[in-house]
């Protein structure tokens, strides 16, 4: 990754189903910009990341488990996790070492290693750019939820005949 492109903190707001398409996303958020950066994720990616959030181990290890590790046999940290780009649909991530090192990862397995490394995630300010979305508030989307079930209950008749 090239130095001069700047990197945004994110924080990982965790995993959850797209009711539309029933796709899993994990989701980004950039707070300054007040933008969200929904990535697809498998479900074994999905649930790695949220038992790493949540700190649930599992009964055995899974993949980011043993990756985890293998950083503390070999005594270094991940310093961070960096969202590089977005290519062809598709998220490309780094892997950052405290020796400097950088690894090529995919973003769901970066995501969950970062979260059971407690390491920072950063997102290139041009993925964010071109992948975020605005952020709706728990306000907003409980009134979205109410107009909903209004929609669904409401008939022709309740407005024909108003009551003043």
């Amino acid at each position: 990754m090239p130095d001069d492109v700047p990197m945004v903190p994110v924080d990982v707001l965790g995993v959850r189903r797209r009711a539309v398409n029933e796709e899993i996303v994990v989701l980004l958020l950039d707070p300054d910009a007040e933008l969200v950066v929904p990535i697809v994720v498998g479900p074994r990616e999905a649930g790695a990341i949220a038992m790493g959030q949540s700190g649930i181990p599992a009964p055995r290890p899974l993949a980011h488990d043993v990756m985890s590790s293998i950083l503390d046999a070999l005594g270094c940290d991940l310093h961070s996790v960096e969202i590089v780009a977005l290519r062809d649909g598709v998220f490309h991530a780094e892997l950052v070492l405290d020796t400097g090192a950088r690894l090529d990862a995919r973003a769901s397995d970066a995501i969950a290693l970062a979260v059971r490394r407690d390491a920072v995630v950063l997102c290139s300010a041009e993925v964010v750019a071109l992948a975020g979305v605005e952020v709706v508030s728990p306000s907003q989307l409980e009134d979205i939820d109410r107009f909903r079930d209004f929609l669904r209950t409401v008939s022709p008749e309740d407005f024909t005949n108003p009551q003043v």
